[in-house]
Formats: structure tokens, sequence, C-alpha cells
């Protein structure tokens, strides 16, 4: 059994094409739309949150062989404790890296290292702020003193939790937008003029999660770009290429055999 750890769109294309070639796999998402965008015949979906623990158990109950960590580039948790879990098991890890959108020139581009540090740079460069960094960060921006009197727009996925989260947080209905993504750039485009915006804050997320319409969007309109870095960690063996991951794979189970 092959163990795919993924909610992302490219995450369960892997997956797919694993069993597509006759593997065993099993993929683990957190959330329960996930869930149904994940839905596959040939594929075994398990929903909900793993904490290493259950991470472990699973494993175990499952006779993973190998461990595809295919979650999220900023997942930092979800793909330390996966680490960590294949360590302790003597297991296969190898990590599906989605590759990052390179960073244009453009002089009102800030990369910073972390949420903490986006929100006290758009605080300064705007009044009216498009957040595209998903729920997670949400609290970080919204306990940030100098953004109390900013308007904060959010761009979320459309789930019942994720909707109930901002709401607890304090944004308006009115500042919420609750949509599926990746947007085109002249979705985006329409979007960013349409509330206002001065200034975006993003992820590099790659193509796939849609930045690179999102900074084009926002160059266009000579917005503040707001970007958030990537964790850095080392995965080990890991790949950009999901044909490599492939033949990765084929090795590890050759070698469990």
């Amino acid at each position: 059994m092959i163990l795919v750890l993924a909610g992302t769109l490219d995450g369960r294309q892997l997956a797919a094409e694993l069993a597509g070639q006759g593997q065993e796999v099993l993929l683990s998402v957190v959330s329960e739309y996930g869930g149904e965008l994940a839905r596959d015949s040939r594929l075994t979906v398990r929903v909900g949150p793993l904490d290493l623990v259950g991470l472990v158990a699973l494993m175990k109950q499952k006779e993973v062989k190998v461990v595809v960590d295919a979650s999220h580039p900023y997942a930092v948790n979800a793909s330390q404790n996966a680490m960590l879990a294949c360590r302790d098991e003597s297991i296969p890890y190898i990590r599906y890296e989605r590759p990052v959108v390179p960073l244009p020139v453009y002089d009102r581009l800030y990369e910073v290292c972390d949420a903490s540090e986006a929100a006290t740079t758009a605080a300064r460069l705007g009044n009216v702020v498009f957040l595209t960094t998903g729920s997670r960060s949400l609290p970080i921006f919204k306990s940030e003193p100098l953004l109390v009197n900013k308007r904060l727009i959010v761009r979320v996925l459309p789930e019942p939790a994720v909707l109930q989260e901002c709401l607890d947080l304090g944004f308006l209905p009115r500042d919420i937008i609750a949509m599926q993504g990746p947007f085109s750039h002249e979705l985006n485009v329409a979007m960013f003029q349409d509330f206002q915006t001065e200034v975006v804050v993003t992820k590099n997320s790659g193509q796939v999660g849609g930045s690179d319409t999102k900074i084009s969007a926002a160059m266009a309109l000579r917005l503040p770009l707001v970007i958030i870095g990537r964790p850095k960690m080392d995965y080990g063996i890991a790949s950009y290429s999901q044909p490599e991951i492939i033949t990765l794979v084929k090795e590890a189970l050759s070698c469990n055999i």
C-alpha cells in the first residue's frame, strides 16, 4: 500500500497516476471537500486530519510500504509528522514538491518570511488588504494591531468550517469570498478592482495554486504585492517531477519486497 498525503490538485493527480499503474493507493486528505474532489474508483480515500500518533497508527493498520508527501508547500506540520512517522517505522518517505513561480522583477513586490511579517508589511502599504493566503494564517492578520483599522478581504475555500472560522474571527460577510481556485488573470483583476484593493498578500503556491495569475493581476493594476516565501525544509528525497516521483516509488517498493 502506498500512502499519499494530499489535498491539492497535483497531489490528487499524482495519486491517480500511481493507481493507474496498478499500485494500491490510499489517499489521505484533511477536509470533506478535499475528499469529494479526490473521488476516484481506483483510489481509497481517507478524510480527516492526522497527527503524528494517528499517522503512525494508519500506516500500521494499512501496512503502508511507502509514503508520498504531496501536501501543500506550506503545510509544514504535515510534512514534519510524515517524516517523523516514516523514520520511526523505517518506511521510505518521498516528497513531491510543487515548483515555485519565478518571481518577476517588480518594484512593488515584497517577499517576506512568514504571515506575521506579511501582516506588518501589508499594513504600511495600504488600507484595503486582499488576502489570498488560505484560512490558517487568518488569525495572525486579524490579531495584528497595525491592521485593526484596515479593511481585510479574504478569499478562501467554500467549506462550511472555513466560512465559520472567518466569521468567528470577525470578518464581515461582505469581506469574504468563498470560491474554489485557481483563478484566471482576468478574474483576479476583476476581483481586485471590485474590492478597491490597495495591497495583495499571497504565497508562492506555484502555478497549480494560481500564484502566477495573482502576481500578474497585481502587477497589471500596479498594486503592492506581498509574497510569503516557502518554509525552508530538508525533505530528504524530493522531486518537482511527478514522473520522477513514480520512479522513486517503484524503486522504494522493489527494495521492500
